[in-house]
Protein backbone atom coordinates (compact mmCIF):
# COMPACT_ATOMS: atom_id res chain seq x y z
CA UNK A 1 0.00 0.00 0.00
CA UNK A 2 1.35 3.52 -1.20
CA UNK A 3 2.41 5.60 2.01
CA UNK A 4 2.22 9.57 2.01
CA UNK A 5 5.95 9.81 1.17
CA UNK A 6 5.29 7.47 -1.83
CA UNK A 7 2.47 9.20 -3.26
CA UNK A 8 3.74 13.29 -2.85
CA UNK A 9 1.32 16.48 -1.89
CA UNK A 10 -0.26 16.43 -5.73
CA UNK A 11 -1.32 13.04 -5.49
CA UNK A 12 -2.97 13.39 -2.42
CA UNK A 13 -4.50 16.22 -3.28
CA UNK A 14 -6.31 14.26 -6.17
CA UNK A 15 -7.30 11.50 -3.83
CA UNK A 16 -8.98 13.79 -1.87
CA UNK A 17 -10.47 15.62 -4.49
CA UNK A 18 -12.00 12.29 -5.68
CA UNK A 19 -13.56 11.89 -2.77
CA UNK A 20 -15.23 15.13 -2.54
CA UNK A 21 -18.96 16.01 -3.94
CA UNK A 22 -18.21 18.86 -6.11
CA UNK A 23 -20.66 22.11 -5.49
CA UNK A 24 -23.23 22.72 -8.54
CA UNK A 25 -21.74 25.72 -10.19
CA UNK A 26 -18.33 26.53 -8.78
CA UNK A 27 -16.88 29.63 -9.54
CA UNK A 28 -13.22 28.35 -9.16
CA UNK A 29 -12.80 24.40 -10.48
CA UNK A 30 -10.59 22.47 -8.01
CA UNK A 31 -7.54 22.29 -8.70
CA UNK A 32 -6.72 26.12 -9.38
CA UNK A 33 -4.52 28.58 -6.85
CA UNK A 34 -8.03 29.42 -4.98
CA UNK A 35 -11.65 28.86 -4.19
CA UNK A 36 -14.65 30.85 -4.85
CA UNK A 37 -18.16 31.24 -3.82
CA UNK A 38 -20.87 33.42 -6.11
CA UNK A 39 -22.42 36.55 -3.82
CA UNK A 40 -24.17 37.53 -6.39
CA UNK A 41 -24.20 41.46 -8.53
CA UNK A 42 -21.23 39.92 -10.16
CA UNK A 43 -18.95 39.91 -6.72
CA UNK A 44 -17.34 36.30 -5.81
CA UNK A 45 -15.89 35.69 -2.36
CA UNK A 46 -12.51 34.46 -3.39
CA UNK A 47 -10.88 31.87 -0.92
CA UNK A 48 -7.64 30.21 0.06
CA UNK A 49 -6.00 28.14 2.93
CA UNK A 50 -2.59 27.29 3.70
CA UNK A 51 -0.58 25.83 6.16
CA UNK A 52 3.25 26.32 7.75
CA UNK A 53 4.85 23.41 9.73
CA UNK A 54 8.28 24.93 12.09
CA UNK A 55 10.44 22.16 10.77
CA UNK A 56 9.17 21.74 7.12
CA UNK A 57 8.84 24.98 6.04
CA UNK A 58 10.62 27.53 8.35
CA UNK A 59 14.45 27.95 8.26
CA UNK A 60 16.37 28.18 11.32
CA UNK A 61 17.37 32.00 11.22
CA UNK A 62 13.49 32.77 10.10
CA UNK A 63 11.67 34.67 13.69
CA UNK A 64 8.64 33.24 14.63
CA UNK A 65 7.23 36.64 13.75
CA UNK A 66 8.73 36.34 10.18
CA UNK A 67 7.02 32.76 10.00
CA UNK A 68 3.72 33.59 11.18
CA UNK A 69 3.88 36.95 8.58
CA UNK A 70 4.97 34.38 6.11
CA UNK A 71 1.93 32.53 6.62
CA UNK A 72 0.15 35.73 5.73
CA UNK A 73 1.45 36.25 2.49
CA UNK A 74 1.15 32.14 1.16
CA UNK A 75 -2.49 32.57 1.25
CA UNK A 76 -2.72 36.00 -0.10
CA UNK A 77 -0.69 35.77 -2.82
CA UNK A 78 -3.13 33.01 -4.31
CA UNK A 79 -5.67 35.57 -3.74
CA UNK A 80 -3.11 37.76 -6.41
CA UNK A 81 -3.34 35.10 -8.82
CA UNK A 82 -6.84 35.18 -8.97
CA UNK A 83 -7.39 39.30 -8.84
CA UNK A 84 -9.17 39.47 -5.74
CA UNK A 85 -8.55 42.31 -3.06
CA UNK A 86 -7.71 40.77 0.14
CA UNK A 87 -9.83 41.37 3.09
CA UNK A 88 -9.45 39.19 6.17
CA UNK A 89 -8.26 36.31 7.41
CA UNK A 90 -8.73 33.38 10.44
CA UNK A 91 -5.87 31.88 11.99
CA UNK A 92 -5.42 28.35 13.46
CA UNK A 93 -2.15 28.13 15.45
CA UNK A 94 -0.98 24.80 17.00
CA UNK A 95 1.17 25.57 19.93
CA UNK A 96 3.63 23.12 21.35
CA UNK A 97 3.09 23.06 25.56
CA UNK A 98 6.97 24.64 25.76
CA UNK A 99 6.27 27.81 23.99
CA UNK A 100 6.88 30.86 25.91
CA UNK A 101 4.41 34.25 26.09
CA UNK A 102 6.46 36.08 24.38
CA UNK A 103 6.76 33.35 21.06
CA UNK A 104 2.86 33.66 21.24
CA UNK A 105 2.91 37.10 21.10
CA UNK A 106 5.42 37.28 18.30
CA UNK A 107 3.54 35.23 16.02
CA UNK A 108 -0.11 37.14 16.87
CA UNK A 109 2.25 40.63 15.79
CA UNK A 110 3.53 38.50 12.50
CA UNK A 111 0.10 37.72 11.70
CA UNK A 112 -1.29 41.33 12.33
CA UNK A 113 1.77 42.74 10.38
CA UNK A 114 0.85 40.76 7.07
CA UNK A 115 -2.04 41.10 6.69
CA UNK A 116 -2.00 44.85 7.58
CA UNK A 117 0.54 45.30 4.81
CA UNK A 118 -2.68 44.14 2.27
CA UNK A 119 -4.84 46.05 3.72
CA UNK A 120 -6.49 43.38 5.28
CA UNK A 121 -7.46 41.92 9.16
CA UNK A 122 -7.27 38.50 11.29
CA UNK A 123 -10.77 37.99 12.24
CA UNK A 124 -10.59 34.60 14.38
CA UNK A 125 -9.27 31.86 14.23
CA UNK A 126 -8.49 28.99 16.96
CA UNK A 127 -5.37 27.42 18.86
CA UNK A 128 -4.49 23.80 19.98
CA UNK A 129 -1.75 21.66 21.31
CA UNK A 130 0.87 20.41 19.10
CA UNK A 131 3.53 18.96 18.77
CA UNK A 132 5.66 21.55 16.72
CA UNK A 133 4.50 25.06 15.54
CA UNK A 134 1.66 24.70 13.05
CA UNK A 135 0.10 28.55 11.62
CA UNK A 136 -2.58 27.61 9.46
CA UNK A 137 -4.70 30.62 7.63
CA UNK A 138 -7.76 30.98 5.24
CA UNK A 139 -8.04 34.25 3.25
CA UNK A 140 -11.05 35.97 1.56
CA UNK A 141 -10.83 38.09 -0.61
CA UNK A 142 -13.54 39.93 -3.12
CA UNK A 143 -13.37 40.64 -7.16
CA UNK A 144 -15.74 40.83 -9.57
CA UNK A 145 -17.02 37.81 -11.86
CA UNK A 146 -16.00 39.80 -15.36
CA UNK A 147 -12.62 40.19 -13.90
CA UNK A 148 -11.81 36.88 -11.97
CA UNK A 149 -8.72 35.48 -13.47
CA UNK A 150 -8.22 31.58 -13.28
CA UNK A 151 -5.54 29.15 -14.29
CA UNK A 152 -7.21 27.83 -17.30
CA UNK A 153 -7.78 30.00 -20.34
CA UNK A 154 -4.31 30.34 -21.89
CA UNK A 155 -3.96 29.63 -25.63
CA UNK A 156 -1.13 28.84 -28.20
CA UNK A 157 0.16 32.55 -29.41
CA UNK A 158 -0.51 34.25 -26.21
CA UNK A 159 2.47 35.75 -24.52
CA UNK A 160 3.92 34.63 -21.12
CA UNK A 161 5.04 37.15 -18.23
CA UNK A 162 6.14 37.20 -14.66
CA UNK A 163 5.83 40.20 -12.19
CA UNK A 164 9.38 39.65 -11.09
CA UNK A 165 12.77 37.94 -11.17
CA UNK A 166 13.73 34.50 -10.22
CA UNK A 167 15.80 32.32 -7.83
CA UNK A 168 16.55 34.62 -5.16
CA UNK A 169 15.16 32.24 -2.83
CA UNK A 170 16.89 29.42 -3.80
CA UNK A 171 19.79 31.44 -3.26
CA UNK A 172 18.75 32.59 -0.16
CA UNK A 173 17.75 29.31 1.39
CA UNK A 174 21.48 28.15 0.57
CA UNK A 175 23.04 31.02 1.80
CA UNK A 176 20.64 30.09 5.31
CA UNK A 177 20.86 26.62 5.63
CA UNK A 178 24.70 25.98 4.74
CA UNK A 179 25.96 29.68 6.02
CA UNK A 180 27.44 30.42 3.02
CA UNK A 181 29.29 33.80 2.11
CA UNK A 182 31.22 35.95 0.60
CA UNK A 183 29.21 39.09 -1.58
CA UNK A 184 27.85 42.07 -1.72
CA UNK A 185 23.91 41.68 -2.57
CA UNK A 186 23.29 37.99 -0.69
CA UNK A 187 21.41 40.06 2.10
CA UNK A 188 19.04 40.86 -0.68
CA UNK A 189 18.68 36.79 -1.35
CA UNK A 190 18.32 35.75 2.29
CA UNK A 191 15.61 38.82 2.67
CA UNK A 192 13.50 37.30 -0.35
CA UNK A 193 13.39 34.17 2.09
CA UNK A 194 13.03 35.50 5.49
CA UNK A 195 10.45 38.50 4.19
CA UNK A 196 8.56 37.14 0.91
CA UNK A 197 6.07 39.69 -0.89
CA UNK A 198 3.03 39.04 -2.45
CA UNK A 199 2.28 40.76 -5.81
CA UNK A 200 -1.85 41.73 -4.62
CA UNK A 201 -1.43 45.31 -6.59
CA UNK A 202 -0.04 43.35 -9.60
CA UNK A 203 -2.93 40.66 -9.98
CA UNK A 204 -5.71 43.10 -9.60
CA UNK A 205 -4.20 45.39 -12.19
CA UNK A 206 -4.24 42.24 -14.44
CA UNK A 207 -7.35 41.32 -13.43
CA UNK A 208 -8.82 44.87 -14.02
CA UNK A 209 -7.08 45.24 -17.47
CA UNK A 210 -9.40 41.80 -18.61
CA UNK A 211 -6.43 41.01 -20.83
CA UNK A 212 -5.16 38.29 -18.71
CA UNK A 213 -5.59 34.76 -20.10
CA UNK A 214 -4.46 32.58 -17.28
CA UNK A 215 -2.66 33.02 -13.93
CA UNK A 216 -0.85 31.00 -11.34
CA UNK A 217 1.35 31.85 -7.93
CA UNK A 218 4.44 30.50 -8.55
CA UNK A 219 5.49 29.48 -5.11
CA UNK A 220 6.17 25.97 -6.04
CA UNK A 221 8.56 27.42 -8.82
CA UNK A 222 8.59 28.56 -12.02
CA UNK A 223 9.32 25.18 -13.84
CA UNK A 224 6.33 23.49 -11.90
CA UNK A 225 3.95 26.26 -12.48
CA UNK A 226 4.75 26.27 -16.02
CA UNK A 227 3.80 22.70 -16.05
CA UNK A 228 1.02 23.42 -14.08
CA UNK A 229 -0.64 25.80 -16.74
CA UNK A 230 0.52 23.52 -19.72
CA UNK A 231 -1.72 20.43 -18.30
CA UNK A 232 -4.46 22.73 -17.45
CA UNK A 233 -4.51 24.23 -20.66
CA UNK A 234 -3.29 21.34 -23.08
CA UNK A 235 -1.05 23.61 -24.40
CA UNK A 236 3.30 24.26 -24.13
CA UNK A 237 5.35 26.66 -23.70
CA UNK A 238 8.83 28.64 -25.05
CA UNK A 239 10.75 30.24 -22.75
CA UNK A 240 13.29 32.46 -24.51
CA UNK A 241 14.01 34.96 -21.51
CA UNK A 242 14.54 33.58 -18.37
CA UNK A 243 14.15 36.06 -16.05
CA UNK A 244 17.18 35.57 -13.53
CA UNK A 245 18.06 37.89 -10.89
CA UNK A 246 21.27 39.58 -10.80
CA UNK A 247 22.15 38.87 -7.30
CA UNK A 248 21.36 35.27 -8.59
CA UNK A 249 24.28 35.39 -10.67
CA UNK A 250 26.40 36.57 -8.49
CA UNK A 251 25.70 34.46 -6.09
CA UNK A 252 25.97 31.62 -8.74
CA UNK A 253 29.36 32.78 -9.68
CA UNK A 254 30.63 32.98 -6.20
CA UNK A 255 29.58 29.74 -4.95
CA UNK A 256 29.48 27.58 -8.34
CA UNK A 257 25.80 26.93 -8.88
CA UNK A 258 24.00 26.95 -11.83
CA UNK A 259 21.51 30.09 -12.14
CA UNK A 260 19.38 28.49 -14.72
CA UNK A 261 18.36 25.28 -11.83
CA UNK A 262 18.42 28.45 -8.98
CA UNK A 263 15.88 30.27 -10.88
CA UNK A 264 13.15 27.65 -12.47
CA UNK A 265 13.31 24.76 -9.58
CA UNK A 266 13.60 26.99 -6.74
CA UNK A 267 9.90 27.96 -5.40
CA UNK A 268 8.19 30.27 -2.51
CA UNK A 269 9.07 33.53 -4.71
CA UNK A 270 5.39 34.23 -4.73
CA UNK A 271 5.18 36.13 -8.02
CA UNK A 272 2.84 35.52 -10.93
CA UNK A 273 3.34 33.84 -13.94
CA UNK A 274 0.44 34.96 -16.55
CA UNK A 275 -0.28 34.81 -20.13
CA UNK A 276 -1.35 37.39 -22.08
CA UNK A 277 -3.35 38.06 -25.21
CA UNK A 278 -1.29 39.05 -27.61
CA UNK A 279 -2.15 42.22 -29.21
CA UNK A 280 -2.74 43.46 -25.29
CA UNK A 281 0.91 42.64 -23.81
CA UNK A 282 1.45 46.73 -23.42
CA UNK A 283 -2.03 47.27 -22.16
CA UNK A 284 -1.09 44.57 -19.53
CA UNK A 285 2.81 46.15 -18.91
CA UNK A 286 1.16 48.98 -18.46
CA UNK A 287 -1.36 48.65 -15.86
CA UNK A 288 1.24 46.73 -13.46
CA UNK A 289 3.28 49.22 -14.12
CA UNK A 290 0.56 51.93 -12.74
CA UNK A 291 0.90 50.49 -9.64
CA UNK A 292 4.85 50.38 -9.38
CA UNK A 293 4.92 46.84 -10.40
CA UNK A 294 7.14 45.12 -13.48
CA UNK A 295 5.32 42.66 -15.78
CA UNK A 296 8.24 40.76 -17.83
CA UNK A 297 7.65 39.30 -20.98
CA UNK A 298 9.68 35.90 -21.22
CA UNK A 299 7.98 33.58 -23.95
CA UNK A 300 4.97 32.30 -25.65
CA UNK A 301 2.37 29.74 -25.47
CA UNK A 302 2.59 26.79 -27.72
CA UNK A 303 0.26 24.39 -29.15
CA UNK A 304 2.25 21.43 -29.36
CA UNK A 305 2.65 20.36 -25.67
CA UNK A 306 6.36 20.66 -25.12
CA UNK A 307 7.77 22.91 -22.42
CA UNK A 308 10.99 24.43 -24.03
CA UNK A 309 13.99 26.74 -23.53
CA UNK A 310 16.37 28.62 -24.98
CA UNK A 311 19.42 29.98 -23.12
CA UNK A 312 23.44 29.75 -24.04
CA UNK A 313 22.11 29.00 -28.10
CA UNK A 314 20.48 25.73 -26.76
CA UNK A 315 17.20 24.65 -26.66
CA UNK A 316 16.46 22.65 -23.93
CA UNK A 317 13.73 20.76 -21.91
CA UNK A 318 12.02 22.26 -18.26
CA UNK A 319 11.64 19.32 -16.41
CA UNK A 320 8.37 18.86 -14.15
CA UNK A 321 10.45 19.74 -10.78
CA UNK A 322 9.84 21.81 -7.74
CA UNK A 323 8.71 21.86 -3.99
CA UNK A 324 6.07 19.28 -3.33
CA UNK A 325 5.43 18.39 0.09
CA UNK A 326 6.35 15.36 1.46
CA UNK A 327 8.44 13.86 -2.03
CA UNK A 328 10.98 17.32 -1.74
CA UNK A 329 13.74 16.58 1.07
Amino acid sequence: MSSVKDLGERKIIKLILNCLDKMPNMPIPFGDDASAIDMGHDKLAVINTDMLVRKTDVPRTMSLWQAARKTVIMNISDLAAKGAQPLALLASIGLPPNLTKEDIVQISKGLNAGAREYNAYIVGGDTNEASDIIISCTAVGVCNRTNLIKRSGAKPGDFVGVTGSFGKTASGLKILMDSLSGFDSQGVLVDSVLMPIARVKEGIALAQSQVTTAAIDSSDGLAWSLHELSQVNNVGFYIDNLPIAPEVEMFADVHGFDPIELALYGGEEYELLVTIKPMCWQKAKSAVESVGGILTKIGLVSKEKHLLMHSNEKTVSIDPRGWEHFKTE
